[in-house]
């Protein structure tokens, strides 16, 4: 069997949610679908000798094992499955996904779920929520980036992976759930008690600064439509005479291909937007479409360690074109391209196969994209975004301590941004 949906690209972050007509699911997989491709079955014949020793096992366990009711078969098989792909070090990257995690990413792209809206990865052993969504039940309570799931509704998570904490998490909308939080600078623990909801994603957002002639916008994932809705916002700050872009790609995961490319070509007129690189080398350009909304406007772009993926090729691109001015943290490090290998219960093992290069050559996976200026913030610091800045005066938002968005506004206002 042939599987034409895709190539994606993973990182290790997971939403907490449910989708709608799913269920409830495990760890929801994010930072996805990369060039389009043939994909490969895992049925094809391949050599079998090794699952003997797999087998014996098996039987061993299945024989001998005193706690007979944790003798599942499908269970087994799945954590033999990702053991094998786990041992290829590609951590974070190459990996297994249930059927049910298969159909919660897919659904994802559609931008629509149901659950809390918290991206979360492992550090140290330990769950840790990366970022709330922006306007999500999870922001709205209080969650807070570097928060670490303790518990959840009293029952103790330290010792459980990311998929049995992120199923826990999981419900339909309507309902509560009770998350036991750890600070990790002071220690201190309190209880957020959330009420999971149905969440259409809205993934680009833009206002005007207050008190500048900047426009803010912000993508939150590239999932699918973004280009279509960022041409919109484009179109829009256009009429309102901005004098400048920030373009916020910070603790954006990534998302589509299509949509990092479609995104990329609104503000450079010629050239690439990345290099795909094979294991014997070979390199495959993907062009900038032409027609872009914004290739003359100033522009800066914020990224930080949470901007990945598809985010981390539209940031390259921009920056190898020296067509804007890049400030923040340098960025995730996302770089392998992931294909498909369909197994026959509807699971699926994603493994790397191709790397993805910016256009002027330059590596990302594991390294990053550096900013041109550096600018750090607190880890628990919440970066401002438009929909908190409507109700801001230009004195609050120079107050604030988002010292990127601050410092992004100071290149603007100097007119010293590249373009």
């Amino acid at each position: 069997m042939i599987n034409h949906r895709g190539v994606r690209i993973l990182i290790a972050v997971f939403f907490l949610m449910v989708f709608m007509g799913t269920g409830f699911t495990g760890g929801v997989l994010v930072d996805h679908f990369l060039l389009p491709a043939t994909v490969a079955s895992a049925n094809a014949p391949t050599q079998t000798g090794g699952l003997d020793l797999i087998n014996q096992a098996y039987q061993v366990i299945q024989r001998n094992y005193v706690d007979r009711s944790a003798v599942n078969q499908t269970k087994l098989e799945y954590g033999a499955i990702s053991g094998m792909v786990d041992a290829l070090g590609d951590t974070g990257h190459s990996r297994f996904l249930s059927p049910e995690m298969v159909k919660a990413e897919n659904n994802f792209t559609n931008g629509e779920f149901e659950g809390i809206g918290a991206e979360v990865t492992v550090k140290d052993g330990l769950v840790v929520i990366v970022t709330p969504m922006d306007g999500s039940p999870a922001q709205a309570a209080g969650v807070k980036p570097g928060d670490i799931i303790v518990k959840v509704d009293g029952v103790d998570m330290t010792d459980l992976g990311i998929n049995e904490v992120v199923s826990k998490v999981l419900g339909p909308a309507g309902t509560k759930v009770t998350l036991t939080l750890q600070d990790p600078k002071t220690g201190a623990v309190r209880d957020v008690t959330i009420t999971r909801a149905k969440i259409n994603i809205q993934n680009v957002t833009w206002g005007m600064l207050p008190g500048t002639k900047i426009a803010h916008l912000k993508i939150a994932a590239f999932s699918n439509g973004v280009t279509k809705d960022l041409q919109t916002a484009l179109q829009q700050i256009q009429a309102t005479g901005a004098t400048g872009i920030v373009l916020d790609l910070r603790n954006d995961p990534g998302g589509l291909l299509d949509e990092a490319v479609g995104v990329t070509s609104q503000f450079l007129g010629s050239g690439n937007v990345l290099l795909i690189q094979d294991a014997q080398g070979k390199q495959q350009s993907v062009p900038v479409k032409p027609g872009g909304l914004a290739v003359n406007i100033p522009l800066v772009v914020l990224v930080n360690q949470g901007t990945g993926s598809a985010a981390e090729i539209v940031a390259g691109a921009i920056q190898d074109a020296h067509r804007a001015t890049l400030i923040g943290e340098t960025t995730f490090g996302t770089g392998t391209v992931l294909n498909f290998f369909d197994l026959s219960d509807g699971s699926e093992i994603l493994l790397a196969t191709e790397e993805w290069l910016t256009p002027s050559g330059r590596v990302i996976w594991h390294q990053g994209i550096a900013p041109d200026v550096s600018v750090s913030m607190p880890a628990d610091l919440i970066p401002l975004i438009p929909t908190m800045e409507k109700t801001m005066t230009a004195a609050q938002l120079q107050s604030s301590l988002d010292a990127q968005l601050l410092k992004a506004i100071d290149e603007l206002s100097k007119g010293v941004s590249k373009g």
